[in-house]
């Protein structure tokens, strides 16, 4: 028979992510971030998507907001390329450039800060 398990409580859990892509086709990157954003907003005229995603911060929270992540789908099948090298023939004109997790344990929960978060966010935990 099996023990018992003791339930989990009180214990909180942060996953910090960095995703990096390099623009190779910025015409393609900005045409993809609009598509997704008209995707996420279908009444909106072409000029008032372009008005919204007008910049490069702009296309890269639409297409975070739409596919859940910058460059959707695998980074690439087989051995990863050479550092330096670019994958120009990707959708969206977005080349990845490496992906990173961490998992950080009992850090102080961004919702228990309320309206005042602390300075930097991404900041790694100091030691209590």
């Amino acid at each position: 028979m099996d023990e018992p398990r003791t339930p989990v409580t009180g214990m909180t859990i942060s996953v910090r992510t960095r995703r990096d892509v390099v623009v190779v086709d910025p015409d393609r990157f900005l045409a993809a971030a609009r598509s997704a954003y008209r995707e996420l907003n279908p009444g909106l005229t072409d000029a008032e998507v372009a008005e919204a995603v007008a910049d490069v911060t702009d296309a890269a929270f639409a297409l975070v907001e739409r596919h859940g992540d910058l460059a959707p789908g695998p980074d690439r099948a087989g051995d990863p390329p050479l550092p330096g090298t670019r994958l120009a023939d990707r959708p969206g004109g977005l080349s990845p450039a490496g992906r990173m997790r961490q998992v950080v344990l009992d850090e102080r929960p961004l919702q228990d800060y309320g309206c005042f978060l602390p300075d930097d966010v991404f900041a790694p935990p100091t030691d209590h």
